[in-house]
């Protein structure tokens, strides 16, 4: 093999060895450029580099050593141009003349480039667990792009996913925790693990008052009892300093934060309070669809045409939807139940729309002294799940709008879980995640 690259018209230049343009577009500390070409025929990008010729002591005795020639190393880098990409390392053999070291022939080595024996390059793992958090793409996509075996891809990106989740830094100056569920898939657990995950989102705040959401950890199930033994499996100066923990309307959440977290106050999530009042309102129309016509909502029915109107809020409808839904109810004096529910979560709806927080607190406790004995069962229903949940349901006007909208976020997104530090990806994926 020829030694280094001469200056040529591309690469402008007669006093150095190698290209510098060639060298910062490589872009390898420690090394430089001495070839580039693709074969004939094939798709990835071929690219020979090499370090400079100094001199270089023995690692254990420090005597300087002589060459012992050159051993090429292929590598896999990240993706050039769309194209995948190759490194040609000729690495430099040295051997010590030293008769008392037992060092004998050893090659050269840059950390930095990749790590011994590795068959990726650092900025390639790199590259590929940007890829998977960023772009949610798979370890099959990643391969695909890289040209590698699908294994050759996991077996590079695994150790360095294994000691993220390990890292426990992450979990510093958590003072806002969130957590909700996430559906992993919809195939059979015995090949893809469970489907239902815990996820647990960091939603404090920064200097500026705005939440940036992120995830933390994720572990098998959706029960108290995961979401309870990852708590207790933190330190207790971090379970000590969460003050604050939204959660969806989930009596398991709630009982692991009574018992893991006794200094944090949990606060019911604002959008799945309005979510039960829309629900409400549904089943009212659905019941009385029933009683009035006898059978489920179809096209033309009064009620079943003004579903999508009552789950609006009432400050979005049009002159034309309120003039229908005026219409409807008056059509019918049993129509007026359903009325009266829409009311009620229009009512609801209202506490979390007023800027001043100290207002809209006295909504929420007129809602609790009121809605357990509306007529409506199913708006008395809801009274009563609010009254269960009462110091969760008022607190979030004592938080100043705490919410579990970053997690909803996270949790709700398709895949990109790669390398975000779920515990359990290890232990309970067999197969391709």
């Amino acid at each position: 093999m020829f030694e280094n690259t001469r200056p040529v018209p591309a690469c402008p230049t007669a006093k150095i060895s190698y290209c510098h343009d060639c060298d910062l577009f490589a872009d390898l500390d420690g090394l430089h450029v001495s070839a580039v070409h693709r074969p004939a025929g094939k798709t990835a990008l071929i690219v020979w580099v090499e370090s400079a010729k100094t001199l270089t002591g023995c690692p254990d005795c420090g005597v300087i050593a002589v060459s012992a020639g050159r051993r090429v190393v292929e590598l896999i880098d990240a993706p050039v141009y769309g194209a995948p990409a190759r490194l040609m390392w000729r690495k430099r053999r040295w051997r010590c003349e030293d008769l008392d070291c037992s060092r004998g022939v050893f090659t050269e080595q840059n950390p930095a480039v990749a790590a011994p024996r590795a068959l990726l390059t650092r900025r390639c793992i790199a590259w590929g667990i940007r890829q998977m958090r960023r772009e949610n793409l798979s370890i099959q996509g990643l391969a695909r792009q890289l040209g590698v075996d699908w294994h050759t891809a996991w077996a590079a990106i695994r150790p360095l996913l294994e000691q993220a989740a390990a890292d426990e830094r992450r979990f510093t100056g958590v003072k806002t925790l969130g957590v909700d569920e996430h559906i992993w898939h919809h195939v059979n657990p015995a090949r893809r693990g469970p489907k239902a995950l815990t996820g647990m989102v960091d939603l404090t705040r920064n200097t500026s008052g705005a939440v940036q959401a992120r995830l933390l950890d994720l572990v098998p199930g959706r029960t108290g009892k995961a979401y309870a033994g990852w708590l207790s499996a933190r330190s207790e100066q971090f379970r000590c300093g969460i003050k604050v923990a939204p959660l969806d309307p989930f009596a398991g959440y709630k009982n692991a934060i009574d018992e893991q977290l006794e200094d944090a106050t949990a606060v019911l999530d604002a959008f799945h309070v309005v979510k039960l009042g829309t629900a409400a309102v549904d089943e009212v129309r659905c019941r009385v669809q029933q009683e009035t016509l006898g059978h489920r909502g179809r096209k033309g029915d009064p009620l079943y045409g003004i579903r999508r109107v009552l789950q609006s809020g009432a400050e979005n409808l049009t002159p034309n939807q309120s003039r229908r839904l005026e219409r409807v109810i008056t059509a019918d004096p049993r129509h007026e139940e359903v009325f009266l529910a829409y009311q009620c979560a229009q009512e609801l709806r209202a506490a979390y729309q007023h800027h001043d927080l100290k207002a809209g607190h006295r909504i929420p406790l007129k809602v609790l002294d009121s809605f357990h004995h509306c007529p409506v069962p199913e708006i008395a229903r809801l009274g009563r799940t609010l009254r269960r949940w009462r110091q969760a349901f008022l607190a979030y006007f004592t938080t100043a709008s705490a919410n579990n909208g970053g997690t909803e976020a996270i949790c709700e997104s398709e895949g990109g879980w790669s390398g975000t530090g779920w515990s359990g990806w290890m232990s309970v994926v067999p197969t391709r995640v």
